[in-house]
């Protein structure tokens, strides 16, 4: 009994010493997005301000949640005339919805470190499922700190969510890339 004990107790000592609370190291994480400009480029952007909370207890990742707040105010495409104009009612709306928010619901392998991230998108006051690539890039030891890398992968259309609906494909495309690199540290 004792020898019971001490195993289940050792065993609830490991996995809460794995489970962890995760926000993205700002410094080392970017919220990226493209989309096609006159069906002959692609323009990128990024929100500058935005987070990124993870939490897993499993090291397959299978019960890991992600959720991302992102100010919408925060567009940066480098040209400030066209982060202004995409912050307006003719795109975002930053005035009234002035946040983009993911909440991940569920997650699953497809091979190796690539798994499929579902959950829902609200952007523009509209909330609809996405499904995401999730690349689990790996863990290292960074000055003593357990430091994890993901790269999230992804299409949406932005007609879906209201945002430039009047604006045509031919000028700016409906489907919008996202890419996102992030870091996380233990601590």
């Amino acid at each position: 009994m004792k020898k019971l004990l001490f195993t289940l107790m050792l065993s609830a000592a490991s996995m809460s010493a794995f489970a962890q609370n995760y926000t993205n190291d700002a410094a080392h994480s970017k919220l990226g997005f493209s989309v096609s400009h006159m069906t002959i480029s692609d323009v990128e952007g990024n929100f500058n301000d935005f987070t990124v909370h993870a939490s897993f207890t499993k090291e397959d990742l299978s019960d890991a949640k992600f959720h991302v707040t992102a100010n919408i105010n925060s567009i940066n495409t480098g040209v400030e005339a066209r982060d202004n104009h995409l912050k307006s009612a003719d795109f975002f709306n930053a005035a009234k919805n002035d946040k983009l928010e993911f909440k991940s619901k569920s997650i699953s392998k497809i091979k190796g470190k690539e798994f499929k991230l579902s959950g829902d998108l609200t952007l523009n006051g509209i909330t609809k499922p996405v499904v995401l690539t999730l690349i689990y890039n790996g863990n290292i030891v960074n000055n003593g700190v357990k430091t994890y890398g993901f790269t999230v992968k992804g299409n949406i259309k932005r007609t879906d969510f209201n945002v430039g609906a009047k604006i045509p494909e031919a000028v700016v495309g409906d489907v919008v890339t996202l890419t996102s690199n992030l870091e996380f540290q233990a601590k």
